[in-house]
């Protein structure tokens, strides 16, 4: 290698002092680690969608990627014990007269695993018969002492109402599954929040990937049930749509829209007043991640703020017809608007935003 081919980064004396940071080395961006009296020299560029190494953290001999917690070796760029043929490259790195110098081109070529592609990245298609209706209660309770959910009974009623008209239905009850928070991967970066999310790429016993399956592939309607939990919708809720954030965001980053031409409505109970602000930010969410809504999109009962007597609220539901009636005919609407977006298509696989700038897809193969 001729000398003009290495690249002064710096001090040796200043450039050891910090384990991990990214150096510019010519036209490349590298991971300059220093560990144990020595320095390492790898790409900046993480395999899995093009992570900062650089930013990350040491772990032993190991470079973690900042955005999803894959490691490679801080000298030779190969993956941790296992994964040793999914590398980055690195690059040679010396000494001279106090300061280091780092070769401008790889020493190796960067190799990556081949992975097949995630069941949920699949396009959506749009299926055969009828619509299909999925229901989500939100009620957050005890599974091995459950209790009566009302926005739950109402959202039951509905989706046997639909079965009798002979339409397919499906109900996720967040409660039963076992799903991780959102970890806030889009905080670090648009490009690290993935689809499907990192956690359910990364997490096979996490179970988020239920409702990503019924609400982008599976369904045409989506009834959705939650109590008012101190003027909001249920933690649960929260808790599902912060996970849901990878779907709005492939509009953002890839111009790319997973729900196209689905309704959406909701069942809203609570024993205190607010329901108007509770259905406007789920109907806020739902628009934006392309759901459609049919007239009078929700139902709601609340008895109100000096209503403390909780345990008459069961009662005052489950006694109600009215409830009952006005959540099948939520339905109804719901399903005949999906009907008619199925003969039309509405939406397109990617739509112009006004407001909201798309950033195409810039997950190529990563740079060097």
């Amino acid at each position: 290698m001729t000398r003009e081919q290495w690249i002064d980064v710096g001090s040796a004396d200043e450039l050891g002092k910090k384990p991990l940071q990214v150096v510019v080395a010519g036209k490349k961006t590298v991971a300059l680690s220093y560990e144990n009296g020595r320095f390492g020299a790898i790409s900046n560029v993480c395999n899995h969608v093009g992570g900062p190494l650089g930013e990350g953290k040491l772990d032993g001999e190991y470079v973690v990627c900042p955005w999803h917690y894959y490691k490679f070796h801080r000298v030779t760029g190969e993956g941790e014990p296992g994964y040793e043929a999914d590398r980055v490259p690195r690059h040679e790195v010396k000494i001279e007269k106090g300061r280091v110098l780092v070769s401008g081109e790889p020493a190796t070529k960067r190799n990556k695993l081949h992975h097949d592609p995630h069941p949920l990245e699949r396009e959506p298609e749009q299926h055969e018969g009828p619509p299909r209706v999925l229901g989500i209660s939100t009620t957050n309770m005890d599974t091995a002492h459950p209790r009566t959910s009302t926005s739950e009974l109402l959202l039951v009623d509905a989706l046997e109402h639909a079965r009798g008209d002979g339409l397919e239905t499906r109900l996720i009850r967040l409660h039963s599954l076992s799903f991780r928070a959102c970890e806030g991967f889009y905080s670090k970066s648009a490009q690290a929040c993935t689809w499907p999310c990192s956690i359910t790429q990364m997490d096979p016993q996490d179970q988020m990937d239920q409702v990503y399956e019924g609400i982008v592939h599976w369904a045409d309607v989506i009834l959705v049930a939650t109590p008012i939990r101190w003027g909001a919708a249920s933690s649960l809720y929260h808790k599902m749509i912060e996970r849901m954030n990878c779907v709005q965001n492939q509009i953002t980053i890839r111009d790319r829209v997973l729900l196209r031409d689905k309704v959406a409505g909701f069942v809203i109970t609570g024993g205190q007043d607010n329901v108007q602000a509770v259905a406007g930010a789920m109907l806020g969410f739902f628009a934006e991640i392309g759901c459609l809504f049919p007239p009078f999109p929700y139902v709601a009962h609340s008895r109100g703020w000096s209503a403390e007597d909780m345990e008459n609220n069961v009662r005052s539901v489950e006694a109600s017809e009215e409830l009952r009636e006005g959540t099948r005919a939520l339905l109804d609407r719901a399903v005949e608007l999906a009907k008619r977006l199925r003969e039309s298509r509405l939406c397109t696989s990617s739509i112009p935003r006004g407001g909201r700038k798309a950033h195409h897809d810039r997950s190529a193969e990563p740079a060097t």
